[in-house]
């Protein structure tokens, strides 16, 4: 009967977590249908039946963690596909030292009860104290009884206490407690792999690098003016809108060439400056933030990038991408813009050198020739590795980005 095993995910990548079954134990399969999803810390890989069947057995359950190798499951053939049913199970019936010993068992029961009835003697010895009452004395009472001291304690007794008219107890403050979890005001939930991994990924770039952001704005009054002239007819063409991403990934490749530290790794104690541009473009998606590549985005037209952005977004967002989409990158653009956010500070997507940050655009008073206009204004923000790029090359980075922005014929010239 074919198995369902856990392929080779990827490099780095020795586990992953059964998401969801597919089909159910019984259930019909054909060759090649997906049959179980595994999410791994990365990407969610879907494992196809090996051949046609039915379903016979489920090793793991879903949100079970499974190793390279592992067989998951079963494929067998229709006679094979029915679950087991039940059995009842068979009451054990009692061995014959166990029926000897039921009559001894229950003839020792009343004198256990008995016994537990019974005070234990040293409460039937409690000595009165000097009050009447008929409590056990305390080591410390007992010595002063045998050296003739009256008995003393620091708290008066209890019928002391409740006979005074003015005098109420006051019952002690219970410390107070952490809401007890599952009592409706807090819910734990596991992290899922790819979480992990954001978080191990995120940490890693804080600890590796010495990460610094420098901030600056752009005017992007001539963008705008330039995508509302030819939005109908890009579209129309190439079948996918122009948006802003496309302009700042021309622009930060034009300024990579000028200052390729931003574009470069760090590797033991040596700089590695890479000679080919693949831009991470950062997508949220429902099981966390990705970062997908776009190959050589240098020898790609706007049409180009911004098909390629939009098929890597749609891909993630519906758990499609392979695990070869989301390595490799050189550079990377982040835009925080979409969700509202004024001015971030992104992270490094270690071990890349560089990320530009993306952000709302906002009229804002701009001086103008000697006046104050309101221009559309988005903050920009660069993140940089400090250890291979200087402050002076980040800012100049910056600048140049925000020069072809404001300018974008310069783009078209290459300039």
């Amino acid at each position: 009967m074919p198995d369902l095993v856990v392929p080779a995910l990827g490099e780095s990548i020795t586990e992953a977590v059964i998401s969801r079954w597919h089909k159910k134990i019984g259930d019909r399969v054909e060759a090649d249908e997906p049959v179980v999803a595994l999410e791994t810390d990365k990407i969610t890989v879907e494992l196809p039946a090996p051949a046609a069947g039915a379903l016979t057995e489920q090793r793991f359950a879903e949100g079970d963690t499974v190793k390279v190798g592992d067989v998951v499951g079963t494929i067998g053939g229709e006679a094979q596909a029915k679950a087991p049913a039940e059995k009842p199970e068979k009451k054990a019936e009692p061995q014959p030292e166990a029926k000897k010993a039921e009559p001894e068992a229950k003839k020792a029961e009343p004198e256990a009860k008995k016994a537990k009835a019974e005070p234990a003697p040293e409460a039937r010895k409690a000595e009165p104290d000097e009050h009447g009452n008929g409590r056990a004395l305390s080591p410390s009472m007992r010595r002063r009884r045998l050296e003739g001291e009256p008995a003393r304690e620091t708290s008066p007794p209890p019928t002391a206490v409740a006979s005074t008219p003015t005098q109420a107890a006051t019952p002690a403050r219970a410390p107070a407690q952490a809401p007890a979890a599952g009592d409706g005001r807090e819910e734990v939930v596991p992290m899922s792999p790819i979480r992990k991994r954001i978080a191990q990924r995120l940490v890693e770039a804080q600890k590796q690098t010495a990460s610094l952001t420098t901030f600056n704005e752009v005017d992007m009054s001539a963008v705008i003016a330039l995508r509302e002239r030819f939005k109908e007819e890009f579209a129309s063409r190439y079948k996918v809108k122009l948006g802003f991403m496309s302009f700042f990934a021309k622009a930060a490749i034009s300024a990579l060439k000028l200052y390729p530290g931003l574009n470069a790794e760090v590797k033991g104690e040596a700089i590695v400056y890479k000679k080919h541009y693949d831009l991470g473009v950062a997508v949220s998606t429902e099981r966390g933030l990705v970062v997908p590549v776009l190959r050589d985005v240098d020898r790609l037209s706007f049409a180009g990038i911004e098909q390629g952005i939009a098929e890597l977004a749609t891909r993630a967002r519906a758990g499609k991408l392979a695990l070869e989409d989301l390595v490799g990158g050189t550079f990377s653009i982040t835009n925080g813009g979409i969700y509202g956010s004024m001015l971030s500070t992104p992270l490094l997507n270690y071990p890349q050198t560089g990320i530009l940050g993306m952000h709302n655009i906002v009229e804002r008073p701009v001086g103008v020739d000697g006046k104050v206009e309101l221009r559309p204004v988005m903050y920009l923000a660069l993140t940089y590795d400090h250890r291979v790029v200087d402050g002076r090359e980040a800012v100049s980075f910056l600048v140049a980005v925000k020069q072809r922005i404001e300018q974008p014929d310069r783009l078209m010239f290459e300039l």
